[in-house]
């Protein structure tokens, strides 16, 4: 089976020269979740960032391509690419916050998404809207619908936009950094939300985070980075098992741990970084 997503040899750089990704390369089957892991700067969300077309614009994309089904999101204009975003490319964004329109009211954004990209009535859609609500495990859907997003909580609204985001029924769903923003008891309705979710519909997800916890709840594989490279690809199951790399242990052992008391946390070695940047430094001397 060919993948959805196929990411091969991607480069991102600064418009003046310095690379940002380093011939990263990944695919993302149908109905899996893969997880797109580093730490902050290692170029998870630049990744995201390129697939959808939404780099700023003092970066630029100086190489590779990445293929959805038999088109170069890449190479696409910006019309066409446009025309597959939100319908058949969606996105659940990091900040539930500035996720949605201060201005209107939940009932107008999500309506708006279905009559647009699926063509439905006024009433099918807020019927539609409604049905997602309850799906997402909304309380009071109805009364949800007409308010604005600062009546809502952070974990409400994150639901909204994981409604938001399955509603055209895509066949991709890039979730950055989802649970960033909100605290840890709604972190993990959250996360097991998107995964009963996924499995519903049979989507696939590209899910950025920085967290390996996260990633062994929600993910089948799994990309390390590091520095814009890749350090680590694989299964979840390989990835936590003692045969991974060195940096991926030291993520692991650095990741906090209820049963283990906080002096016994450790914090990747710097030996182990430097031979990252090192390896980056040689990447970027090769490829001026």
């Amino acid at each position: 089976m060919s993948p959805i997503l196929d990411i091969h040899d991607l480069r991102v750089s600064l418009r003046r020269g310095a690379h940002l990704v380093r011939d990263v390369s990944l695919s993302v089957d149908a109905g899996e979740v893969h997880g797109l892991v580093g730490e902050s700067g290692a170029g998870k969300t630049m990744i995201a960032k390129a697939v959808l077309g939404i780099l700023p614009d003092a970066i630029r994309i100086s190489g590779g391509s990445a293929l959805f089904r038999s088109d170069d999101l890449l190479q696409l204009p910006p019309k066409r690419l446009r025309s597959l975003l939100g319908r058949e490319i969606a996105l659940i964004p990091q900040d539930p916050l500035t996720g949605l329109n201060p201005a209107r009211r939940i009932s107008a954004q999500m309506t708006d998404m279905l009559r647009h990209h699926l063509g439905q009535s006024r009433g099918e859609a807020r019927a539609n809207a409604l049905r997602l609500l309850q799906e997402v495990q909304i309380r009071d859907p109805e009364q949800v619908l007409d308010r604005y997003p600062h009546e809502l909580s952070g974990g409400m609204r994150q639901r909204v936009l994981i409604a938001i985001a399955f509603s055209a029924e895509p066949s991709l769903i890039v979730a950055d950094e989802p649970t960033t923003a909100l605290d840890v008891t709604v972190q993990k309705q959250i996360l097991r939300l998107i995964r009963q979710m996924q499995e519903r519909h049979g989507t696939a997800v590209l899910f950025v985070t920085h967290d390996l916890g996260v990633v062994a709840k929600v993910c089948h594989r799994v990309t390390v980075l590091h520095t814009g490279q890749v350090v680590e690809q694989g299964d979840i199951a390989d990835i936590m098992s003692a045969r991974a790399t060195p940096f991926t242990r030291a993520l692991m052992d650095a990741t906090p741990r209820y049963d283990q008391p906080a002096d016994a946390l450790h914090p990747v070695p710097e030996h182990i970084h430097q031979e990252l940047r090192a390896t980056a430094r040689r990447f970027d001397e090769a490829n001026p």
